[in-house]
Order: structure tokens, then C-alpha cells, then sequence
């Protein structure tokens, strides 16, 4: 009778798999690298974000048009 084929003790068609480490390596340089952009876009577009701080404080001026008064 023959033997059962284990395709578990087959090296040739399986890939070497990667330690938890290198796992855990990758995920924390992916989330330093998401987060070094972030801080780049920050400092990239300050000069808009002290623009949009800055447009806050200062009121709109009248609208020449008031929607509760009927023109009509």
C-alpha cells in the first residue's frame, strides 16, 4: 500500500515565512513613516493653517443682502 502524500514536509513549493519580529519592525517603521508625513504637511502648509487660525477672529463684514427682510 502506499504511502499518504503530506504536502506539509514539501520545502520546495512553500515560502520561507518571517518571524514575528520583522512583523512587528515593519508595522512600526509604516507607522513613524505616517506619522513623519503628517508632521511634513504640517510644516509644509503652516503658513495656511496661521491664515485659517487668523481668519477666525476677524468678522465678516455686513451682507449687503439680509435674508430675513422681504423685498417683495
Amino acid at each position: 500500500m502506499a504511502e499518504p502524500v503530506d504536502t506539509n514536509q514539501n520545502p520546495s513549493s512553500e515560502e520561507p515565512q518571517s518571524p514575528p519580529e520583522s512583523w512587528m519592525k515593519m508595522g512600526t517603521v509604516a507607522a513613524l513613516s505616517a506619522l513623519a508625513g503628517g508632521l511634513a504637511a504640517a510644516w509644509y502648509y503652516r503658513r495656511t493653517l496661521n491664515k485659517l487660525r487668523e481668519a477666525e477672529d476677524v468678522p465678516l463684514p455686513d451682507a449687503p443682502f439680509d435674508p430675513d427682510e422681504d423685498e417683495f
